[in-house]
């Protein structure tokens, strides 16, 4: 599976449960990379891609396939990290409350391609893929 994720500097994805923000450009271009391909995510964030070119369920992880491209918010990847094969990161380069991190050490991962660009509320934003 591709994964997607937006983070903060420490790595924050969710505070409280609910995303620590969200950025019309960054869902713009989530959906041009899954362009062809299927989108997996929750049904909590389904309300961010008003196209409706996408596959929610709470078991989109589970169910993804190797090309399948699964949009994470709050959900633990943990145990789905054998079957990522690209990580595409955007950062929102700002610190923002966090009580969920994501679990993935990128240190790890090799550092494919680095994008920035203006969003719509995000002076800029970090947009990074990761491959094994």
């Amino acid at each position: 599976m591709r994964l997607i994720v937006c983070l903060d500097d420490k790595n924050g994805m969710a505070f409280n449960h609910r995303r620590q923000s969200r950025d019309r450009i960054v869902t713009e271009k989530i959906e041009e990379l899954a362009k062809g391909s299927v989108l997996r995510l929750s049904p909590y964030s389904a309300k961010l891609f008003p196209s409706g070119n996408f596959e929610p369920s709470e078991y989109y992880l589970s169910r993804a396939g190797e090309d399948d491209f699964c949009f994470v918010e709050m959900e633990d990847v943990t145990p789905y990290e054998r079957q990522i094969k690209e990580i595409t990161v955007f950062h929102w380069n700002r610190v923002y409350p966090a009580d969920l991190t994501f679990p993935i050490d990128l240190t790890q991962w090799r550092l494919e391609q680095t994008v920035e660009f203006p969003g719509h509320s995000h002076e800029k934003i970090t947009m990074e893929v990761y491959e094994r």
